[in-house]
């Protein structure tokens, strides 16, 4: 039998690391990836979303290779981006930057894009990209100021968590929930199957725990 593979995520998010969690897979390693974020001159959300997952991805494999782990392991990346039109939403870290976010998702439709990255041990990148459409609801002044002193927004991409308290605002999606949430699950999936990761080696010992 050939041993899998080890499988970094380079990632410190905890919603990435659940959403693996929840398909049986528990990562070996977690490298986080520290890049510059910045979307350069004229770039589309859609190329900002796939070009981060796939620097956070390399990135990793060379922190992790300088920190002695395996050289044969799997490196998964992944960046998520919100955009109304072709204006890219901020990673809200002040209340301003949520507020303004919140005004302009109101009772709009918007787009997420997830990218992914699965980069092989010779530095191919397999890459998804997944595009969601998400319709919020108009929000009231009272919403707006409630949701903002819940501090949800804080970090999160757009200003807002749909597996948390945004979820209520939330009209209609057409798209991937996880891949939203920061992974999408299908392709995830699909990537790892690609490069022989045994997906479904945890899924027979995990109905007794249900």
């Amino acid at each position: 039998m050939v041993a899998r593979p080890d499988l970094i995520l380079a990632s410190a998010s905890p919603r990435r690391l659940a959403l693996l969690n929840q398909i049986g897979i528990e990562p070996d390693h977690l490298v986080p990836a520290d890049i510059d974020e910045t979307p350069h001159k004229g770039e589309t959300p859609r190329k900002l979303a796939a070009r981060l997952a796939h620097m956070k991805a390399i990135a990793t494999q060379h922190k992790a290779r300088q920190t002695g782990i395996d050289d044969n392991a799997l490196v998964l990346g992944g960046d998520t981006v919100v955009a109304v039109g072709r204006r890219i939403l901020p990673k809200a870290e002040m209340l301003e930057d949520a507020a303004n976010c919140l005004k302009l998702l109101s009772g709009r439709t918007h787009k997420v894009y997830t990218g992914v990255c699965l980069l092989t041990p010779s530095g191919q990148a397999r890459r998804r990209l997944v595009e969601t459409k998400i319709r919020f609801k108009r929000l009231s002044n009272d919403e707006v100021e409630a949701y903002l002193a819940s501090g949800e927004w804080q970090g999160k991409a757009g200003g807002y968590a749909i597996q948390g308290i945004a979820g209520a605002f939330v009209v209609k999606l057409q798209g991937s929930y996880p891949g939203v949430m920061g992974l999408p699950l299908f392709e995830t999936v699909s990537l790892l199957k690609g490069e022989g990761y045994p997906i479904q080696f945890n899924w027979l010992n995990s109905a007794s725990g249900i």
